[in-house]
């Protein structure tokens, strides 16, 4: 998982964009290592998470993919093997060093509310629940030079997940 993640973050080493999250998901980052990223994506085995499908298609559909580092609030997982809790002051505390350094230099666009409390920065809509275009909205308006698409629905990314197995890193 170091490994992975050090590979991520030196392919993203010039992106301009810094999307942040809450914190690993479950069945997200906790498993593969990578913000906003299942396992399923990378490898095509492993449990499948909604929020990572929706941001991670919706950053290709949009053509931000590589200009675009993804990350957390709190880098770690704080809940359980089955289960997402909201962080901890303390967590969040911890946490900042890491944003700090991968700030520098970026745009920096939190994903939810709770993300844009914890670093004071614009956000978009969580794409959970519903909200996948009025994320996808959000990035068009934060991240100038997005291109205006089609609208869609979640199923048509699933569909195009499903199409797409490109791995999110090499090496």
């Amino acid at each position: 998982m170091r490994r992975r993640l050090a590979c991520y973050l030196a392919a993203r080493e010039h992106a301009r964009f810094l999307l942040v999250g809450e914190a690993p998901g479950y069945r997200g980052a906790r498993i593969s290592g990578l913000p906003f990223t299942s396992e399923r994506q990378l490898t095509g085995a492993g449990p499948a998470e909604a929020t990572a499908t929706i941001v991670r298609a919706t950053l290709a559909e949009l053509e931000l993919e590589d200009d675009t580092l993804c990350w957390n609030v709190v880098p770690t997982h704080p809940g359980t093997e089955t289960a997402n809790r909201r962080p901890t002051r303390a967590e969040i505390g911890a946490g900042r060093v890491f944003l700090e350094r991968l700030a520098r230099g970026r745009r920096l666009i939190a994903v939810g509310r709770i993300a844009a409390a914890a670093i004071d920065a614009p956000y978009v809509r969580h794409p959970s629940h519903g909200g996948a275009e009025a994320f996808r909205s959000g990035l068009l308006r934060f991240a100038l030079g997005g291109r205006p698409v089609r609208r869609f629905h979640a199923k048509d990314l699933e569909r195009k997940t499903r199409r797409s197995r490109a791995p999110l890193v090499r090496g």
